[in-house]
């Protein structure tokens, strides 16, 4: 289901404009507001005076911050009407730290949309400036990080879902359904089992169940989007790795997000937090609907 702003319908595509330009994340925002026809809303955060202990310079670095908010916007803005002239384009300058900024954003978005400087793991989780995983973990709507190039040379293009058999993965699949039909796309499935040292092969009977369970997980999503072509596979290994390789030439590879616990990367879960650092194409991260939540 599409987020709904309160009273104007379906919600907008937010990109997070970073101080340093992310022209594929730009590009992607842009195509898909323009695809869905919705507005884009250009977001940039700057900390207030009131987080910032620079006593001397008189808020001269406040300033700084805040020119070189404006000139990024510009420069997104820009580029995005450059791409589609009749898309309709928002900016916003929030006096905030980017993360909270853009899941407060989240919660009246359709989507969020993030480009990556990807940063090292423990900067990733700890650092004030690190973006994409606090907001893929916290935000109320689908996060997208593009981090890659789509690849479209396939033919037909593809979109990869994981799929656990979790609520999580429920919503995660019903996304990419809906990706894969607006890009007329093929959706492919995908289920990793871990590979367990010295474990005997399961007979069978158990890989057809497992399939089954595969098939199964993903009637709901085909159903609603019957035009979709659907192939599933079954992999062993690591779930990062096997989807980083499956999604090597895909469009995006999508995953739902089910982590827990204190820290912001332990609430993305391992497998969507190691995808941010390993795909080589946009990422989607897909929160449980508040329904299926505990």
């Amino acid at each position: 289901m599409t987020p709904m702003s309160p009273g104007h319908g379906p919600g907008p595509i937010v990109l997070g404009v970073d101080s340093e330009p992310a022209p594929l994340a730009t590009a992607w925002a842009a195509d898909e507001a323009d695809r869905r026809g919705l507005p884009l809303r250009l977001v940039h955060a700057v900390p207030s005076l009131t987080r910032e202990f620079r006593p001397l310079d008189t808020g001269r670095y406040h300033a700084e911050l805040r020119a070189q908010a404006d000139e990024a916007i510009a420069a997104a803005e820009s580029a995005a009407r450059e791409r589609h002239p009749g898309l309709k384009v928002t900016t916003v300058v929030a006096e905030d730290v980017a993360a909270p900024a853009l899941c407060r954003e989240s919660a009246h978005a359709s989507l969020i949309v993030l480009g990556t400087r990807r940063l090292g793991r423990l900067e990733e989780t700890l650092s004030l400036s690190s973006v994409t995983v606090p907001v893929s973990a916290q935000a109320h709507c689908p996060v997208v990080v593009v981090g890659g190039p789509e690849h479209p040379e396939q033919d037909p293009p593809s979109v990869v879902v994981g799929v656990d058999g979790s609520a999580a993965s429920a919503a995660a699949v019903r996304f990419a359904a809906d990706l894969a039909a607006r890009r007329q796309a093929v959706l492919h499935a995908v289920r990793v089992r871990r590979r367990i040292p010295f474990a005997r092969i399961d007979p069978p009977a158990v890989e057809e169940e497992i399939r089954r369970l595969l098939v199964a997980s993903t009637a709901d999503a085909l159903a609603e989007h019957p035009g979709v072509r659907l192939t599933h596979e079954v992999v062993r290994g690591h779930p990062v790795e096997e989807l980083a390789r499956v999604s090597e030439r895909a469009l995006a590879v999508v995953v739902g997000r089910r982590g827990g616990g204190g820290f912001t990367g332990m609430r993305l879960g391992s497998v969507p937090h190691g995808l941010l650092r390993r795909a080589r194409c946009p990422v989607v991260t897909v929160p449980v609907p508040p329904e299926h939540r505990n």
